[in-house]
């Protein structure tokens, strides 16, 4: 019985284990998969959104100017990039939709952008996967929600997009 009892705790721990080295390894292939299809990778603040119904009057779309802090991908030198996402507010009419990327003002973020072909307005990539919101540690350095320091993320995706 004892044996049993050993057998399945290092079982469960060798679940475990497995477990968290999976869910690191996807949020790596994520991130390099991101890289590498964006057309500009950037990071920056979140300093207005404006809402407007698309040109058939039938979907609300929301588009937000980020204020650059460093281009990481892209031959886009501008100090803002206007993002369109769906959805938003309008009077008392609001749409969301679930799995896309939403903006509040003066948030930090790193964006993962390509150009829509079709109207040429700059969509995050793979909804809200291509956008992840900053926060400041304890230390005052920027994080990601995944608690990784922004500066290690930025060289990882350098190296990404060097491939």
């Amino acid at each position: 019985m004892r044996l049993f009892h050993t057998i399945i705790f290092y079982t469960i721990t060798m679940m475990c284990f497995l477990h968290f080295d999976s869910h690191s390894q996807t949020i790596q292939s994520k991130m390099e998969n991101l890289s590498q299809n964006a057309d500009i990778i950037l990071t920056g603040k979140v300093v207005e959104q404006k809402s407007s119904w698309n040109k058939e009057k039938t979907r609300i779309i929301t588009n937000a100017v980020v204020q650059a802090e460093e281009y990481l991908k892209g031959d886009y030198s501008e100090k803002t990039l206007i993002v369109t996402t769906q959805g938003g507010e309008i009077d008392d009419v609001g749409e969301l939709y679930s799995h896309m990327p939403r903006f509040t003002n003066d948030e930090e973020v790193l964006l993962f952008v390509k150009k829509d072909k079709k109207d040429l307005n700059y969509k995050i990539l793979n909804g809200e996967d291509g956008k992840l919101t900053l926060y400041r540690d304890k230390n005052g350095e920027l994080v990601t929600s995944f608690n990784k320091k922004i500066s290690t993320l930025k060289n990882e995706i350098k190296n990404f997009v060097q491939k």
